[in-house]
């Protein structure tokens, strides 16, 4: 019986000391950001439209680039009602992706997306509301100038009014994002 007690316990404080699970509403919150025309924005600047945003950085080799077009094309899909949307590409290595960087880099892409920057204070408050990791590479910290950044690679789709409505993954592609979107913004 007592093997049994231990055990009831153990899992009791295994329960107690786990971190409780992340709720649509801790995802998302204000930021305050500088848009790749030089421009001082926050989520108000997007207020009225869904958001699309991603996180990630101009010198990634491959997530990014390819979520990026993934974005355009579903973008395209969604025809008229892309209208409702704004695309953001929230770097995660603002002192690299300056402003004129993003702008150079955004030209590669679909002509509704935004890329946005800030401090490093600044990206890391927003990179928190999204509850979104990055951590620069090793090579960073050896003086490297083309080291990579670890992050989270999710899309997030957000209410006109800055609620989580769903989220994204890699790879799921533009016809999946496209068609889960128009469901929401047609209702269904």
């Amino acid at each position: 019986m007592t093997f049994f007690r231990l055990m009831a316990a153990l899992a009791i404080a295994v329960m107690l000391a786990a971190p409780a699970p992340t709720r649509a509403a801790d995802i998302g919150g204000p930021f305050a950001l500088v848009d790749h025309h030089g421009n001082r924005v926050t989520q108000e600047s997007y207020s009225g439209k869904y958001l699309l945003i991603f996180f990630g950085y101009t010198y990634c080799p491959d997530v990014c680039p390819t979520e990026l077009l993934v974005f355009g094309q579903t973008l395209d899909a969604l025809g008229d009602k892309a209208k409702q949307i704004q695309a953001l590409f929230i770097t995660v290595d603002p002192e690299r992706d300056t402003p004129a960087t993003l702008a150079e880099y955004m030209a590669n892409f679909h002509p509704d997306l935004v890329g946005l920057t800030g401090s490093m204070a600044e990206v890391k408050d927003a990179a928190k509301a999204y509850r979104v990791f990055f951590r620069k590479s090793p090579a960073a910290e050896e003086g490297d100038a083309n080291y990579l950044v670890d992050h989270t690679s999710i899309v997030y789709f957000m209410s006109p009014t800055g609620e989580f409505v769903r989220h994204f993954v890699f790879g799921q592609g533009a016809s999946t994002m496209a068609g889960q979107i128009e469901k929401i913004l047609t209702g269904d």
